[in-house]
């Protein structure tokens, strides 16, 4: 499609143009590139009998992978048009239109003055602020870089679940797919870190979301290289820790190693129910309950020390635990954080970040109809809606079996 001129129209903050202004570049134009695409039936029979099987979702994994990439080389494609040499503040949208997804990739040009006519050379998850603290500690952008994975817990796991969602304690079979689909993801997205040259992954952001009757495991971040690095060519360091605190880190001589990760499902039992639903006529401490989500919070922390002793880490910072209602008494646990060492004459470039580049800008446009409850409550709803898709195959084949079951009755 025909790339159209639209003035001066950028998405950089006054923020953001400062930080720029600083690092010798000026703000270019806001680039975006879009990508619509259809499961199609075929795909869609492939990827119910993956929902059956349970594990990665395949044809929905390859879909949007696809259908992003497709929008972001569009969207490079605009900003080398636009004269840039490099984009930030990269990222990706999803929009539904009935049958069809379109993919939509953001980000605003980068120009150099002092280099008029000079190629693209990096893309940027990081916003002008981020990169300044990511140039100031000494990392150079590669690439913009993304790791997904749709999965499901399937029939089968289900199944399993149910009945070990009797007894109270973890569920292997959940815990198992959750941990590798996890780790999936930010295997894919150090494998583009690779393809990019670069050393480490930083920034990154991890989103958990139901997509086509499954859930979708997506990372984003920054490729980039530090020279304190050049041993991690072929196994790139990967951090979540924000752009701000990656500078501080850096500054007082600790180098992120990798972003580790703890899993742990769990079923509250049935006992546990019961004892929940008599304290709730009574009132007071559920002990049960608290024993048994304490548990399991212990056994995502244990998985998270693991991790960072294997990799020799002094420790793990920024760690983050996030709860999972996944329905039927079942819960999981997830513990992220990144893995730190101290690396001796390690710092920034300047001893103090400029005001610029940590002021957090204000929304200026608000939809009032989209208050923060209406957002708690579909965060709160979007595990259990996720599993919806097996759990309506289960339903559909104990209905068969139960009309079976009365055919035959009525036949003998």
């Amino acid at each position: 499609m025909a790339i159209k001129d639209h003035g001066k129209i950028t998405g950089f903050s006054g923020n953001e143009i400062f930080c720029l202004e600083k690092l010798g570049y000026r703000p270019g134009q806001l680039c975006l590139g879009n990508n619509v695409l259809s499961l199609g039936v075929g795909r869609g029979i492939g990827a119910g009998l993956s929902n059956l099987a349970g594990g990665e979702v395949t044809e929905i994994t390859k879909l949007v992978y696809d259908g992003r990439k497709n929008a972001y080389d569009r969207m490079m494609k605009e900003a080398a048009h636009y004269g840039g040499v490099g984009l930030a503040g990269v990222t990706f949208d999803l929009i539904n239109h009935g049958s069809n997804i379109e993919f939509l990739a953001f980000g605003s040009t980068v120009t150099d003055p002092n280099h008029a006519g000079s190629t693209m050379s990096f893309s940027s998850f990081a916003d002008a602020q981020q990169l300044y603290c990511q140039i100031d500690a000494g990392f150079t952008p590669k690439s913009f870089v993304s790791g997904n994975v749709a999965y499901s817990i399937g029939v089968g796991g289900n199944i399993a679940g149910a009945f070990r969602g009797l007894k109270r304690g973890e569920v292997p079979q959940y815990t198992e797919i959750f941990d590798r689909t996890r780790h999936l993801a930010l295997s894919r997205i150090k494998d583009a870190a690779k393809e990019a040259g670069a050393n480490a992954v930083i920034g990154i952001q991890t989103s958990i979301m139901p997509l086509m009757g499954a859930q979708e495991m997506l990372m984003l971040g920054t490729a980039a290289s530090h020279p304190s690095l050049q041993n991690y060519t072929n196994d790139p360091v990967t951090s979540d820790m924000t752009n701000e605190e990656l500078w501080n880190m850096i500054n007082i001589g600790y180098m992120p190693i990798t972003l580790v990760m703890g899993v742990s499902v769990y079923s509250l039992g049935l006992a546990s129910g019961i004892s929940s639903f008599a304290k709730t006529l009574v009132g007071g401490e559920v002990t049960t309950l608290s024993e048994l989500l304490y548990e399991a919070r212990e056994k995502a922390f244990e998985r998270l020390q693991a991790a960072a002793t294997k990799c020799n880490a002094d420790e793990v910072i920024g760690v983050k635990t996030r709860v999972y209602d996944m329905g039927g008494g079942l819960v999981e646990i997830m513990a992220i954080g990144t893995a730190v060492k101290r690396v001796p004459g390690l710092t920034t470039k300047q001893q103090i970040l400029p005001a610029q580049a940590i002021i957090q800008d204000r929304e200026t446009f608000v939809e009032a109809s989209r208050g923060d409850m209406v957002a708690q409550m579909a965060t709160a709803s979007n595990a259990r809606r996720s599993q919806a898709g097996p759990m309506k195959i289960i339903g559909f084949i104990i209905l068969i079996i139960f009309y079976a079951l009365i055919a035959m009755s009525k036949h003998h």
